[in-house]
């Protein structure tokens, strides 16, 4: 008789009392997590690029989410030189197109010496010449001789973060700031300025222009609001969670230029509010990629497909006509009524009749008529008290508004 080989029975191990408080530990923070997703928030931040969404995704993180680290404002002070130098350089083709070399020319000539004191000397034309040569036409090494610049002790320096076409042109900015000071406070830059919705400039900016000095310092730390209002172009959906109030909010940031939209189904499902994001004053501007295209056209386009997605037919959405400061500096200029699509307009220079108007335009889009002035916010996404003030009056109306579509209470 043969026997077969005996099994030993492997013992069950018996887990020690630091494991099973780690596993404890681990079952309540799953318990947790799940809880926070079930009650969670999920809010969507929609619009066309440039619109603002990303600014006030900024905004919901300093006023509710932590400090951000010296790796992140470092990546954000080179971004700021870098819009700096974009900008210049779309001002400078600009200048060029609108024939303005003349009258600069001009200007330099009737400069006295005592009107170039506080800037190395330069002419307009000067300025102008380096900034063409070195920014414009991306001329190699050398840079100009005297305005070589020590990067050893500069806080920002660079940030891999930032990408290299960015740390590039911060380097380039603190290479010929002085270039760049000159020809933005002459006369003719003011007039090309003034005709910036020609070209894809942001109007923000011109805040990083009449500030140069500080930006250019070595010892220079981006404050919360160089950081609202630099651009960095969106081209990943962001997602971040803040608990306020002891409710979670999930917010989703994506890209708003046509090729990025592509990506924003996945991101549909489970939606508790969309926040659509319209700049008012980009009713006199073009597309960066479809010139043909007017900028407000689009918005006003995409917002009547996102109100009329089934996906979001049991969703609350909010309209934020964004950029109202911008707006009123320019509606005292550019007429509205000048642009084709809204010919109709008759409300002349007033700010109240322009927001009004596009106000009524975006209704428009509307197929269900269930929307009303409350889910409507004309902002100034730079502005931290005001988009705290509308933040809070939106995370209101979207908790109330959820309720009522879950028929916890009565139509208004």
């Amino acid at each position: 008789m043969v026997r077969e080989p005996s099994k030993k029975i492997k013992k069950k191990a018996v887990a020690t009392p630091e494991e099973n408080c780690q596993n404890l530990k681990i079952q309540q923070n799953l318990a947790l997590k799940q809880q926070e997703d079930e009650g969670k928030v999920k809010l969507l931040l929609l619009g066309s690029g440039g619109s603002g969404k990303s600014t006030v995704f900024k905004q919901m993180r300093i006023l509710h989410g932590p400090p951000r680290d010296e790796e992140d404002l470092r990546m954000h002070g080179v971004v700021i030189r870098s819009n700096i130098v974009v900008a210049v350089r779309y001002l400078c083709i600009l200048l060029n197109e609108l024939n303005l070399e003349s009258k600069l020319d001009k200007e330099s000539a009737t400069a006295t010496a005592a009107d170039r004191e506080d800037a190395s000397g330069m002419t307009p034309t000067q300025a102008y010449t380096e900034i063409v040569s070195y920014l414009v036409n991306d001329i190699a090494e050398p840079p100009f001789p005297k305005f070589q610049t020590s990067f050893s002790n500069d806080w920002v320096g660079f940030s891999a973060g930032a990408g290299n076409v960015a740390n590039t042109d911060s380097k380039l900015f603190l290479q010929h700031v002085e270039a760049i000071r000159v020809l933005w406070q002459c006369d003719t830059m003011k007039e090309v300025w003034s005709k910036r919705a020609m070209s894809n400039i942001n109007d923000t900016h011109k805040e990083y222009l009449q500030d140069l000095s500080r930006i250019a310092s070595p010892d220079y730390i981006p404050t919360h609001q160089d950081i609202l209002m630099a651009r960095i172009r969106t081209t990943q959906i962001t997602t971040e969670r803040y608990r306020i109030d002891g409710i979670v909010y999930e917010l989703h940031d994506v890209g708003g230029q046509r090729s990025e939209r592509r990506k924003w189904i996945c991101c549909f499902e489970n939606v508790d509010a969309v926040i659509f994001v319209a700049a008012l004053s980009e009713y006199d501007q073009t597309l960066v990629e479809a010139k043909r295209t007017n900028r407000m056209v689009e918005a006003l386009e995409l917002f009547r497909s996102v109100c009329n997605n089934c996906a979001f037919a049991d969703t609350s959405i909010l309209l934020f006509l964004n950029k109202k400061d911008i707006f009123a500096e320019k509606i005292v200029y550019s007429d509205i009524s000048l642009q084709r699509p809204f010919s109709d307009y008759a409300g002349g220079k007033d700010f109240d009749h322009g927001v009004f108007y596009f106000i009524q335009q975006f209704k428009k889009c509307l197929i269900d008529d269930d929307f009303n002035d409350s889910f409507i916010h004309v902002t100034c996404a730079t502005d931290t008290n005001n988009m705290e003030f509308v933040l809070d009056s939106a995370r209101t109306i979207i908790m109330t508004d959820n309720l009522r579509r879950s028929g916890f209470v009565g139509p208004d």
